[in-house]
């Protein structure tokens, strides 16, 4: 049997991230240039390129390839009524639940439980699609994913970091994996 290789890419930075507030289809803030640059013909060969079909993952994975496959189980979390909204200046008690409760949804958008759920089965059809893919999409996706992999309880998601342009490197030959690889 053949592997998958997934190496999931966080997207660039954006306003709303630095400014603390939730997203919203935004675009991202970089120096173009540059990192086009520096991450030409990262992964060239071989390769499925795709991405969430929000604005900061197209932007992103263009610094990869121009033939990025959009897939909506790559989107971001549905956050109702909080897009855009500042993190500060949400109402306290509905922000602790919704990161206390998996279920909960008090911003009339999806849980994580439901967003755990969706990445879950996009990473189980992937199971049967040997080669590499490389998907551009969000923090909370690849969040989403650790916890399929690794098979953590959901109460772990928000103790996972996921910084922008990093690299998750998985693994599937028979069972997903972890690869932590070194870049020297």
């Amino acid at each position: 049997m053949l592997a998958t290789r997934l190496t999931l890419i966080c997207h660039a930075l954006t306003p709303l991230q630095k400014q603390g507030r939730f997203p919203d289809d935004e675009s991202v803030l970089m120096d173009w240039q540059g990192a086009a640059l520096s991450l030409a013909g990262r992964y060239k060969k071989n390769r499925r390129l795709m991405c969430a079909p929000e604005a900061r993952t197209r932007q992103t994975a263009g610094l990869f390839g121009d033939d990025a496959d959009i897939d909506g189980a790559l989107r971001d979390g549905d956050f109702g009524g909080w897009k855009g909204q500042a993190i500060r200046e949400l109402e306290s008690d509905s922000l602790m639940a919704w990161m206390t409760d998996s279920a909960s949804a008090p911003h009339g958008g999806e849980s994580v439980d439901q967003l755990c759920v969706r990445v879950g089965q996009w990473m189980k059809a992937l199971e049967t699609q040997p080669g590499h893919v490389v998907a551009v999409t969000h923090p909370f996706v690849i969040r989403a994913a650790m916890l399929y992999v690794m098979q953590f309880p959901v109460s772990m998601f928000y103790r996972i970091d996921v910084e922008p342009l990093s690299a998750t490197e998985l693994r599937f030959n028979n069972l997903w994996r972890l690869r932590l690889e070194t870049h020297a």
